[in-house]
This record gives structure tokens, sequence and C-alpha cells, in this order.
């Protein structure tokens, strides 16, 4: 076990479990945890007390260092107890998204050979008891899958036949010793992978992205320091859990610091606004169109926000306009802008919470300590003077360990020097600040959620009346960027557009489905036959503006 904190918090350069027991040595009786939903609190002494016990069922379950235990739920308290008990064991947790569907979790499953699911019933509509039972999940025939645990939302939530309740680990812990428990959990390394993320790429299906202890411990530690976290902040974190936002940005940049937690279950705006009032929180997180709908919600003025003063925007660049509504209609003075990808930890940049609204607007601050960043042409590798646009580079403790079982792709993305490409086009100004100018790689950024156009384009191709399809991104002014695709169908076929949709429902999480469709006879093509997405965007947003 990590000896016990001679110092208060901040933490750095420890391991995810041991980040959690130097808080509840240093400041046992502070809050850690207030869910709102329920009214659950709870100090970082009983939240130590809790991963710990939970650590022990899993290792009287068989979970072994490095095996894969994904969580497929919403922001509940028990997902944050096993974010820290399974890193106190080296076990790796795979974050799973709340939207999946069936093809994309029996896929999630299967590449990240997870031994260990946790689940609820099922969120927004989806029954994920429903989702599992057509993967042939509830009756193991998943090559590495053992064991289903039920993780129920309210104590009345029934588990499902065939699944093991979450309540089980508890009594399972008492055949585990401390003393076995710290023998495993020293163990395990700060550079032990223990988070895994799946992330889309350019083509095909996601890439289990490697995170270990000192990327994500570290970057939490640097962001919270841009923050000016202390012991007395409160952040009401609305964000999911699943996304490197929630669990690193937000967990990990408040415990670092000792700061406490305020989750919402899932985002509303009402509830976030009425977290904020009740709990005095002085921090939001959100991408736009989070805050938007906060300041738009009809029961805004009601709240009393005086105790904000500071929290992250990202997910997309922030307009002006929004920038200064929260800060006027928020008190978010310190407001900060964060620029990452979930391969870089995430954070690579940020605005200071003392910048100029010009430079929380129109840039996405400076280079976080520790790491380095340069602009390189995409063609060649060769490095681009200041100001002139390029593919943005970084390297530093943050870049990630690799994607799971696959080597191509990870050298595709990490040179032999250590420098992550991020396909992103960025400048640099000759003060350090960075404006992200567009993406190199094709990739789509809805809300915050990166969503892949080689998947959506499989789906859509699955359908018998579709010859062709090319996904694409079309501006949105609420999410930055809607899924779009150009459709050719099969000689002698139709299909209206919705049908087409419903089709994509079926296989695809829901902020995958096409936003716009239009069905064209052929597509513009380059001398060497490569379809110019390009000019199929250009057609598309003139024939949405007449």
């Amino acid at each position: 076990m990590t000896a016990r904190a001679p110092f208060p918090p901040p933490y750095r350069d420890v391991t995810i479990g041991g980040l959690l027991t130097n808080l509840a040595a240093a400041i046992p009786n502070n809050e850690a945890l207030v869910f709102a939903a329920t009214g659950r609190r709870m100090t970082f002494a009983s939240l130590e007390a809790e991963a710990r016990i939970v650590a022990r069922g899993l290792l009287a379950l068989g979970v072994g260092r490095g095996d894969r235990v994904a969580v497929w739920a919403t922001n509940l308290p028990e997902w944050i107890v096993l974010m820290f008990a399974l890193g106190r064991i080296g076990a790796i947790l795979v974050t799973v998204n709340t939207a999946l569907r069936a093809r994309e979790i029996d896929y999630l499953l299967r590449q990240s050979e997870s031994s260990i699911l946790v689940t609820i019933n099922g969120h927004r509509g989806i029954d994920y008891i429903a989702e599992l039972r057509q993967t042939g999940a509830l009756d193991r025939r998943l090559p590495h899958l053992r064991h289903i645990i039920h993780l129920p939302r309210t104590v009345d939530d029934p588990c499902p036949e065939g699944l093991m309740p979450y309540a089980r680990l508890a009594g399972m812990g008492a055949a585990v010793s401390e003393a076995e428990l710290s023998a495993r959990e020293s163990e395990v390394g700060i550079d032990d992978i223990i988070n895994m993320q799946y992330t889309s790429g350019t083509t095909g299906f996601p890439k289990g992205v490697m995170l270990s202890s000192r990327n994500i411990v570290n970057n939490g530690y640097w962001l919270g320091e841009g923050l000016g976290y202390t012991v007395t902040d409160r952040l009401c974190l609305c964000v999911p859990l699943f996304h490197c936002f929630g669990c690193v940005i937000g967990v990990l940049g408040a415990f670092t610091h000792g700061a406490c937690l305020c989750p919402i279950e899932s985002f509303d705006a009402w509830q976030t606004l009425n977290t904020i009032e009740r709990e005095r929180c002085t921090a939001v997180y959100g991408v736009p169109t989070m805050f938007l709908a906060e300041l738009d919600d009809p029961e805004f003025h009601r709240f009393d926000l005086s105790s904000l003063r500071t929290g992250v925007m990202a997910g997309a660049l922030c307009p002006e306009p929004l920038m200064r509504r929260a800060i006027d209609e928020m008190n978010l003075r310190e407001m900060t802008i964060v620029y990452g990808l979930t391969e870089a930890s995430p954070g690579i940049t940020q605005t200071s919470r003392f910048d100029s609204i010009a430079n929380r607007t129109q840039t996405v601050g400076q280079v976080l300590p520790e790491m380095e960043v340069r602009i390189i042409d995409p063609a060649n590798g060769e490095m681009l003077p200041a100001g002139v646009p390029g593919e943005l580079c970084v390297r530093g403790y943050n870049v990630m360990r690799g994607y799971y079982n696959n080597a191509a792709a990870t050298a595709a993305a990490i040179d032999p020097e250590g420098w992550l490409r991020t396909g992103d086009q960025a400048t640099i100004d000759g003060s350090g600040y960075v404006c992200i100018t567009g993406r190199i790689k094709d990739l789509i950024i809805r809300g915050g959620e990166n969503i892949s156009p080689g998947e959506i384009e499989d789906r859509l191709r699955q359908h018998p009346a579709v010859s062709d399809a090319s996904v694409y991104a079309i501006a949105s002014r609420f999410f930055g960027e809607e899924v779009a695709a150009s459709v050719r169908l099969r000689p002698g076929m139709e299909i209206d557009e919705e049908e087409l949709r419903e089709f994509c429902r079926e296989g695809l999480a829901r902020f995958k489905v096409p936003r716009h469709l239009r069905f064209v006879g052929d597509f513009p093509t380059t001398a060497s036959g490569k379809i110019q997405k390009f000019r199929l965007r250009e057609q598309h947003e003139s024939e949405l503006a007449d």
C-alpha cells in the first residue's frame, strides 16, 4: 500500500490507487463525492474504504493484473469507486460510451478482450440487456468474457437473470485480506496501463487507447493547476465519465488537488444549474452545447450561480458570444479552454484563467507544462515556422502507451522519437498560443463526441439498397458539426431518408446517425479515383442553404 501522505494535496507522480490513499490520509473528512440524485455523500476516507473493499472483491473474483474490466454505465458513484479499485489492483478500466448499440459493444468487448463487464439496465431508451443478448454475451459466447456484473441505478433496480449483483463484490471481498490487497497494490507501477478508452479513428472501428497512471494523474494535476484548484473547490461534473473529459480533467483534475466532485448522472441543464446552486460549486465543465443549454434553460435566472468562478469548455471551439455569456451570466470569469485528444491523456493546451476574451475564443491556449509541441508539414514531417499551418504534434509524459493490439496504428500515430501526431491542423504564434485551424484526419466532432465517418459508411453500405456512401461533417451552430452523408443507391432501388436513418439507428449510437442525407448519382473524385469529400460537403451545404 502507498505510504501515508506526509503533506496535503496537490499530488502528482503517484498511481491512481496511491492518489486516493494519500487523500484519505491527508484530508479524510473532506467531502469527495456528492451525488445530487440520491443525496449520497462520501468523504475521502469513506471513498478509500469502499474502493478497497471493492478491490478485494475483484481479487476474489479472479481479476488479475492487466485484466480488462469494461464499465458501461452513467455517472454513478460506483463508476468512480471502480476507477480507483481497478487501478489499485493493476486491472485496466475499459470505459464504454453509454450510447453504444449491440454491434458496437460486441466489437469493444471482443477487441479489448474484456473479462468482466459492469453494466446498468439501460439509458435513454437503450435496453443494455437486450443489446447484450444480441451479442451472445449473456450466453457467454464472447471469447474472453467471464462475468457480467449488474450495477443498479436505484435501490429497487432488479438484477437481470444471469448477471451478478454489484453488491456481492463487497461480500466476496471479505475472503481477501488487507495484506493480500496491499501486496497486489505494491506491484502496480506508475507506468502500468490502468485505463483504456476507445476513440474513433479516420476509418474503421474505434481503437483502444492505453493510458497509465503517469499519463492521466499528471495530466489531471496540470489541468487542475491551470484552474487554480484547492481543497475548497467544488466541481459540478456534468460531462460523462466514460470520456477523458470526465474521468481525467474531471475526476483527476479535482482529486489531485483535494477538490470535491458533484457529478450529474447524465447531462441535464436544469439539474446542472440546481446542483451548482445547492452545493455552491465553484467550477463547472462542458462542451459549448452544454453551456448553451444551461444559459437558455427557461428557469436559468432563478438560480444563484454566484459561487462559480472557473471551469473548462472543450470538445469544440467556443464562439465569442457564448464565452461572454458564460462570464457575464454564469459568473465564470476564470473560464478556461482546453484542447487535447484521448491519445494525449487528453489535455495538450489550456488557456489561462486570466487570459483575454480573444485568447479564450480565438486560440486553445498554450502548451501545458512538461510537454513539447511543434507544427510539421504532414507530407514530409519537416518543422514549420511560427504562424504557418501544419499538423500539431506533441511529446511528453502524456502520450499514450499505444493502441491495444494494434501495433501498426500505434506506429503510425507515434514516431520513434516519441512525437504523437494529432491529425489536427494548427498554427502557433510567437507567444506560444495555439490555434486549431482544421483537421488533417477525417474525423467528425459533434458536441464533443468523436465520430468515425468510416464506421457510419460501413453501416450505410450494409443496407441492400445502398451501393456506396460517403460521410462527412456539416457545420452546426448548436453542435459545432453534424453528421452528413451522400448516398448512392443500387440501380432500380429506392429508399427514403427516414427509413435509412432508422436502419442506422438499429446499429449505431444515436449521435452517429446522419442528420443530413442526400442521394447522388455519383461522387466527385480525384484523378486517382479518391472521393473528394470536401466537394460533397460544399454541394450538400449549398443545397441546405437554398
